[in-house]
């Protein structure tokens, strides 16, 4: 299956009580549909997935399903690190029309490679929905080997990977040994240039919140052959990236949305909104930017 180039790791807007503003959502979904974006990835990590109950993120499948309206492919994050767990919401994530799933790497308890690989194996085995994976030992803590995401990768519905975890040797050798139609993303917004030079078919951001367009201009003159323009505008994006991550994400993000009328709310516990000079310093990276 064919998601894109760039898609979208959506927030979860949330309103003043710290409940998910749907209104919110709806307008995020047709703005970031209108800027760049050519699939939404719905409660991954940017969502603050950890935070919301099962019954937050079937009503937020289902929501963001019929505003997208066929659109744009939607994928639901349902791993965890519960394989019957993460059996259970793919199911329901199934019945709400998702158009495939991603399953993270299953953080805290550990697992060594074969644990990981019977983990996704079991997942996808109970599924007809097309599962792209998430290495991402940053937060999980486990970092799946080159070798068991390319055994995986025979897995018939098993067909993408979301890789974020910096090592560019290791998706080269993804990318290397796998069918030409598995289709691996850089997590990473600032390795969308450096993956796509190695093979990889774009990106999963964060950052297109903000730029979306920009991270799309980056990939379509590198698509064209015009390298140095595509090198040109990865440097100038870069401090801009840079200033989304500079505390937890998603917390620089959203605010970061009010620039494009966004109302996305704050974070929940135990994550913290940004400081007045945290605000401040990321507001006045984004309008250098934008002069």
């Amino acid at each position: 299956m064919d998601f894109g180039n760039l898609l979208t790791a959506m927030v979860t807007p949330f309103d003043a009580n710290g409940e998910i503003n749907f209104y919110e959502t709806t307008k995020l979904v047709n703005y970031l549909l209108n800027n760049g974006t050519e699939g939404l990835v719905v409660a991954g990590t940017t969502g603050e997935s950890p935070t919301l109950t099962t019954k937050e993120k079937i009503e937020l499948f289902s929501h963001v399903v019929k505003i997208v309206d066929n659109r744009v492919p939607v994928i639901a994050g349902t791993g965890g690190n519960s394989t019957r767990s993460s059996i259970e919401l793919t199911k329901e994530a199934e019945n709400c029309g998702v158009d495939a799933v991603m399953l993270v790497a299953p953080y805290y308890n550990k697992p060594n490679q074969l644990g990981l690989y019977e983990h996704f194996k079991t997942i996808a085995s109970e599924t007809k929905l097309p599962v792209m994976l998430y290495n991402i030992p940053g937060r999980s803590v486990v970092k799946m080997s080159a070798e068991t995401i390319i055994a995986l990768s025979k897995i018939d519905n098993i067909v993408s990977v979301k890789e974020a975890s910096g090592d560019l040797d290791l998706a080269a050798t993804i990318i290397e040994n796998t069918s030409e139609d598995f289709r691996v993303y850089s997590g990473d917004d600032g390795l969308t240039l450096p993956m796509l030079a190695i093979g990889g078919n774009g990106i999963i951001s964060v950052a297109s919140h903000i730029i979306g367009n920009e991270m799309q201009e980056m990939i379509h003159a590198f698509q064209k052959g015009d390298t140095k323009r595509a090198a040109s505008i990865h440097r100038k994006l870069l401090p801009l990236i840079n200033s989304l991550f500079a505390q937890p994400s998603p917390t620089p993000v959203k605010a970061a949305l009010i620039q494009k009328e966004i109302r996305a709310g704050g974070v929940r516990l135990p994550l913290v909104p940004l400081t007045e000079a945290e605000e401040l310093k990321l507001m006045k990276i984004i309008t250098e930017f934008h002069l």
